[in-house]
C-alpha cells in the first residue's frame, strides 16, 4: 500500500490572491491580500521564505509568529490562522492596509482629517501602553511600516519582530541588522555607559515620536529633522516635544501621554475620539446612557468618515437593537449609515432589521418608521411588503394614538405602488372610508383625502369609480375647512380619472354648492375647479372627437407610472413630522396657472376672526382667511388643463409636535374651542363630530333649520298663486317635486365605499331639506292667506272692475 504525503499548503484553508504583495514591514516578511476558501472572505497574509544561511533571521520571524499568536488586544493586528513549514511561515490576520499606503491613497482623495489621525495615533499609543504597563514588553519596532489600518479605518500594531521583555528574561533587545529600522533607534542606545537613566518605555516613545512626524511630514530622512515639527498640529507640539527630548528620563509613560492628549483642548480631546470610546465599551455602559449616546450619535455621522459608519458603528447600532434593547432611538443613526451602503448591503443588513421593528408594539418604534420610511422603502420588495409589513402598519389606523394615524395614512403613499390587488383596493380603502368617515381629528380627515388624491391612480378602474367621486364629496361637507379644501382639490387633481358624463351630473354639482362656503379658501378652489372643468367640458362639446382622448384614462389598468400627476406634490404626506397637526392645507395655496384673477364674495361681518384655536380642534374662518393670498395671473385659455402644475406641496403648514401627549389626547376638546365663533347658520362646530359616528352619516350634522335663505320682500311663492281655478291652491309648490331623488336605499355603512351608499345619503339629504322648505311654503301660505282675509273684513266692498275671490 502506498502513502502519499500531503502538502500543507494546498490543505490550508486560506489561499493568495494573484495581485503582486502589497509590502510589509522592513525584513523578510512580505504582506498578501487572501481569502478563506469556503467564505471568500478578505484576509492577508503575512509570508515569509525560509531561505538557507538566515537562521537568525528565522527565529527572529518565528518568534514573531509566536507573539502574534499569543497577543489578543483590540489595538495589536489581529491573528486567524496560521501555517508553519520547512519551506515557509504563513501569518494570517484580519484584512489590512500598511499605514504609508493607506495615508498616499487618502491624500489622493482629499486627505485624512485631523481628527482621525488623533484617534488612530490613540489606538497605537494605547497598544504601547497595554504592552508595556499590562506585559512588560518592548516592542522596539514603533515606526510607518509597524502600523497597519483595516476596513474600518482602525490603526492596528504590528511588525513584533523584535519585541522583547523588559524584565530582561531572554536577553537583550534582537539585532535588526536592518539600516531602515535602525534610524529609528534614540540616540541613548548609542551611549553605553552607565550613566544613562532611562525608564523600560523610554525608547519606544522615541520612536513614537518618529511616527507621529511621519504621519505629518511624510518619510523621515534623517534623525535630525525631529527637530522641526513641519506640519505637526499646535495642540500636539507640546506634547511631541515631551517625546524626542534628548533626556529619555522625562519621556511620559504611554498611559500618561494618551491624558495629557485627552486634557480639554488637548488633539485628542474631540467628539471623533469620544464616540470610539464610547462605542469600545458600549456593552458596559447602563441603558440610560446609551440612549443619550444614540439620541446624539445622528448629529456627529456627518463628519465622520464613511469607511468608520460602515464598518464600526453600523455594527454597533444592529447588535445594539438584536441584544440591547436600544428601541426607536437607533433608527435615525442606523438609516443614516444606510446611506452609504450599496444596495445589496443594505438588503442583507437593514432591512431584516427594518421588518422585524415593524412587528414591534412600541409606538415611539411604529412612528419613527413611519416618518422615516422614504429612506428605507426603495429597498422593499413587493412580496416584503404585501406579507411582513402591511399587515403590521394597517394597525396604526386603528391606534388611540392620533399621531400614529396620522403618520399611517402618510406613509401609504410610499407603499401604494407595492401594495396588491387586495391590500390597495379593498384594505386599505376600507381603512381610508372608516377614518374619512368617523374620525374625531380633523387633520386625520384632511390627510386621509389628500393621500387619497395622491394614490388615486394607482387604485384599478373599478375602485377608483366607485370610490373617488364619493370619497371627495364626502369630504366637501366636512366641518374642517381644510378638509373640504383637500376635496375639491382630490378633484382636481384626478380629473383624468372621471367620464365627461361623472363631471357633469356627479362632480359640477358638488362643486357648484362650495361656491357659497363660509371659508374663502374653499371657495376660491371651488371656483377655480370649476371654470377647469368646465373648459373640459366646452372643449369637447365643440368637438366630440375629443371625448376618446380625454377619458383615455378612465378605464385604464392602474400602473405605477400613473401617478405622475401627483408628483409635485407627493412630499405633502410624508414628511417625518410626528405631531398631530404637523401638516395642514393652507387657506390659499398655489393657483393654477391657467386661472385668472376672480372677485369673490365678501365674508359676512359675522364670521369675524376668532383667536387661535388649540392644534387639535377645527380652525375657523377668521383664521384660515388671516393667511397671505397668493396671486393669480392670467395666461393663455390653452393652458387651462394643466392639472399637474396644481402645487399640493404649498398646502403644508409646519405645527408644534404632540408625541409627547399620547396618554392625553382627549382632554384638549371642548377647553380648546373657547373663544371661537360659533358658525351655526353655516355648519355645525368640530364637536358635533362624535354625534354623527352614531348615527353612521355624515349628513346628519347638516340638517340645518335654516339652510334655505328665506326670499326678498314682497316675494310671492308660486303656490300662492292661482293659475286659474275658482280657489285658492291648497297644494304645495307642483316644482318641489322635481328637487327631490327618490330613493329606496338602505343608509349607507360608514366603514365602506359602497356603489350606491353614497349617493343615498346624498338624496336622503335633497329629500329632508326639500321637504323643510315645502313645509315653509306651506307655513308662508297660511300666513298670506290671513292677511287678504283680515284686509278684506277691514276694507269693506270691492272697487269696480276687481276681480271677485271669494
Amino acid at each position: 500500500m502506498w502513502f502519499f504525503a500531503r502538502d500543507p499548503v494546498r490543505d490550508f484553508p486560506f489561499e493568495l490572491s494573484p495581485e503582486p504583495p502589497e509590502g510589509g514591514p522592513p525584513g523578510p516578511w512580505t504582506l498578501h491580500r487572501g481569502r478563506k476558501k469556503a467564505t471568500g472572505s478578505a484576509v492577508s497574509i503575512f509570508v515569509y521564505d525560509v531561505k538557507a544561511g538566515a537562521e537568525e533571521q528565522t527565529q527572529v520571524a518565528k518568534a514573531a509568529f509566536k507573539r502574534l499568536k499569543t497577543l489578543r488586544h483590540p489595538n495589536i493586528l489581529a491573528y486567524i490562522d496560521g501555517l508553519e513549514t520547512e519551506k515557509c511561515l504563513h501569518i494570517v490576520t484580519e484584512a489590512v492596509t500598511p499605514l504609508g499606503t493607506y495615508l498616499k491613497a487618502r491624500a489622493e482623495a482629499g486627505g485624512l482629517k485631523e481628527q482621525e489621525l488623533s484617534w488612530g495615533l490613540h489606538q497605537i499609543v494605547k497598544a504601547l501602553s497595554f504592552l508595556v504597563n499590562d506585559c512588560n514588553l518592548i516592542h522596539n519596532n514603533v515606526c510607518m511600516a509597524a502600523v497597519f489600518v483595516d476596513r474600518a479605518g482602525e490603526w492596528k500594531l504590528g511588525g513584533l519582530d523584535y519585541m522583547y521583555s523588559a524584565q530582561g528574561n531572554g536577553g537583550g533587545p534582537p539585532s535588526k541588522g536592518i539600516p531602515e529600522l535602525e534610524q529609528y533607534d534614540p540616540p541613548e542606545l548609542a551611549d553605553h555607559s552607565s550613566r544613562a537613566v532611562k525608564e523600560k518605555w523610554s525608547a519606544d516613545m522615541w520612536r513614537l515620536g518618529c511616527l507621529i512626524w511621519e504621519v505629518f511630514n511624510g518619510s523621515l530622512p534623517r534623525a535630525a529633522a525631529l527637530r522641526n515639527p513641519g506640519k505637526i498640529p499646535k495642540s500636539l507640539v507640546t506634547h511631541y516635544c515631551e517625546l524626542v527630548g534628548a533626556n529619555p528620563k522625562v519621556r511620559p509613560n504611554p498611559a500618561r501621554f494618551l491624558q495629557n492628549c485627552r486634557a480639554p483642548g488637548g488633539f485628542m480631546s474631540n467628539r471623533f475620539v469620544e464616540t470610539n470610546l464610547f462605542l469600545e465599551e458600549i456593552q458596559i455602559k447602563e441603558p440610560a446612557e446609551k440612549q443619550k449616546f444614540f439620541q446624539e450619535l445622528s448629529k456627529s455621522l456627518d463628519s465622520f468618515p464613511e469607511d468608520f459608519c460602515r464598518h464600526k458603528v453600523l455594527p454597533q447600532l444592529l447588535t445594539a437593537f438584536e441584544f440591547g434593547n436600544a428601541g426607536a432611538v437607533v433608527l435615525t443613526p442606523l438609516f443614516k449609515v444606510g446611506k452609504f451602503l450599496s444596495a445589496e448591503e443594505y438588503q442583507q443588513k437593514i432591512i431584516p432589521v427594518v421588518v422585524k421593528m415593524f412587528s414591534s408594539t412600541d409606538r415611539a418604534m411604529r412612528i419613527r418608521l413611519l416618518q422615516q420610511m422614504e429612506q428605507f422603502i426603495q429597498y422593499l420588495d413587493e412580496p416584503t411588503v404585501n406579507i411582513q409589513i402591511f399587515p403590521h402598519v394597517v394597525h396604526g389606523f386603528l391606534d388611540t394614538n392620533p399621531a400614529i394615524r396620522e403618520q399611517t395614512v402618510k406613509s401609504m403613499l410610499l407603499l401604494a405602488p407595492k401594495l396588491n390587488e387586495t391590500n390597495l383596493n379593498v384594505e386599505l380603502m376600507k381603512h381610508f372610508a372608516r377614518l374619512q368617515a368617523k374620525d374625531d381629528q380633523g387633520p386625520i380627515r384632511c390627510n386621509t383625502t389628500v393621500c387619497l388624491g395622491k394614490i388615486g391612480s394607482y387604485l384599478s378602474a373599478t375602485t377608483r369609480h366607485r370610490v373617488l367621486t364619493s370619497a371627495f364629496s364626502r369630504a366637501t361637507k366636512d366641518p374642517f375647512a381644510p378638509s373640504r379644501v383637500a376635496g375639491v382639490l382630490g378633484f382636481a387633481a384626478t380629473h383624468h380619472l372621471y367620464s365627461m358624463d361623472d363631471c357633469a351630473h356627479k362632480i359640477l354639482p358638488v362643486l357648484c354648492g362650495l361656491t357659497v362656503d363660509p371659508e374663502k379658501s374653499v371657495r376660491d378652489q371651488a371656483f377655480k375647479t370649476i371654470r377647469s372643468f368646465l373648459s373640459k367640458l366646452e372643449s369637447v362639446s365643440e368637438d366630440p372627437t375629443q371625448l376618446a382622448e380625454v377619458e383615455k384614462d378612465v378605464h385604464a389598468a392602474s400602473s405605477p407610472g400613473a401617478g405622475g400627476a401627483a408628483a409635485s406634490w407627493a412630499g405633502w404626506a410624508v414628511t417625518g413630522v410626528s405631531s398631530l397637526t404637523s401638516k395642514l392645507i393652507r387657506a390659499h395655496p398655489t393657483p393654477m396657472p391657467s386661472e385668472t384673477t376672480v372677485t369673490q364674495r365678501p365674508v359676512p361681518e359675522g364670521d369675524a376672526a376668532p383667536p387661535a384655536p388649540a392644534p387639535d380642534t377645527p380652525t375657523t374662518s377668521g383664521h384660515w382667511e388671516t393667511q397671505e393670498e397668493d396671486k393669480e395671473t392670467a395666461e393663455d385659455s390653452a393652458t387651462a388643463d394643466r392639472w399637474d402644475d396644481e402645487d399640493w406641496g404649498s398646502l403644508e403648514q409646519e405645527a408644534e409636535s404632540v408625541l409627547a401627549q399620547q396618554d392625553d389626547w382627549s382632554v384638549k376638546g371642548p377647553g380648546s374651542r373657547a373663544g371661537q365663533v360659533s358658525h351655526s347658520d353655516h355648519r355645525p362646530l368640530e364637536s358635533d363630530w362624535n354625534s354623527w359616528e352614531a348615527e353612521g352619516s355624515w349628513d346628519q350634522g347638516w340638517q340645518e333649520p335654516s339652510s334655505v335663505e328665506p326670499p326678498p320682500e314682497g316675494t310671492r311663492p308660486a303656490s300662492e298663486y292661482n293659475w286659474g281655478g275658482a280657489e285658492p291652491s291648497d297644494k304645495g309648490d307642483p316644482f318641489a317635486a322635481l328637487s327631490v331623488r327618490s330613493s329606496a336605499q338602505p343608509r349607507p355603512d360608514p366603514d365602506s365605499w359602497g356603489e350606491d351608499s353614497w349617493e343615498g345619503v346624498e338624496a336622503e339629504s335633497r329629500q329632508m331639506k326639500a321637504e323643510l322648505a315645502r313645509k315653509k311654503r306651506e307655513e308662508r301660505r297660511r300666513e298670506m292667506e290671513a292677511k287678504r282675509a283680515e284686509k278684506k273684513a277691514t276694507k269693506g266692498p270691492m272697487k269696480l272692475g276687481a276681480r271677485k275671490l271669494d
